[in-house]
């Protein structure tokens, strides 16, 4: 692939699923010999092994919608969805930190539907009685579509209780970068 971005050449689609593949074992490879308590840099800090693989999961799997959304093709989602909403959740803090912005201390409790009808949740506090007074609510793939910046809150089922909620969904992003405007609503296909 390096050698035609280089002499500013598409790739033919057999080349790029051929050149994905050998990449993908690669990386595979890379993170199954490296120690698991290995920090890996990357934009930032570094990051430990499992978080710096998830986080590529979670990066391709929204690019994949990029594409899928491209071609106007809708992808069967899977509970393989987990990690990239588990992303989504712990990086909440993230998302008010790229903004310059405190974040909250307060939680914000997160139930999901999984493609086979399991129940996520996420909840900080330590006791039933103590449960967030915020929280999301609604399918796993509306939500990683929105801390992906895929599809805008407006344009999926997600409900939200509290303040703290909405404001987090408004400025969600789960990936490393400059702060994304994420989507306006209407744009990308309805889930």
């Amino acid at each position: 692939m390096e050698e035609h971005l280089r002499r500013g050449r598409a790739m033919s689609p057999d080349a790029l699923v051929s050149w994905w593949r050998s990449s993908r074992k690669k990386m595979s490879d890379a993170a199954r010999s490296t120690p698991d308590d290995a920090r890996i840099p990357w934009y930032g800090p570094p990051m430990g092994l499992m978080s710096f693989v998830s986080a590529r999961l979670m990066e391709t799997w929204a690019h994949g919608q990029d594409v899928a959304d491209a071609l106007e093709v809708r992808r069967v989602p899977t509970d393989r969805l987990r990690h990239v909403a588990h992303i989504g959740v712990r990086t909440r803090g993230f998302s008010y930190v790229l903004r310059s912005l405190e974040p909250p201390s307060e939680p914000v409790r997160v139930e999901l539907v999984s493609p086979s009808g399991e129940s996520w949740v996420w909840d900080e506090t330590e006791s039933p009685a103590a449960q967030s007074r915020a929280s999301v609510t609604g399918n796993a793939l509306d939500f990683c579509l929105v801390v992906t910046q895929r599809r805008n809150i407006a344009d999926t089922s997600l409900k939200t209780e509290g303040d703290l909620a909405e404001q987090w969904l408004e400025i969600a992003q789960a990936f490393a970068g400059p702060p994304g405007n994420g989507r306006a609503p209407g744009l990308g296909a309805a889930t």
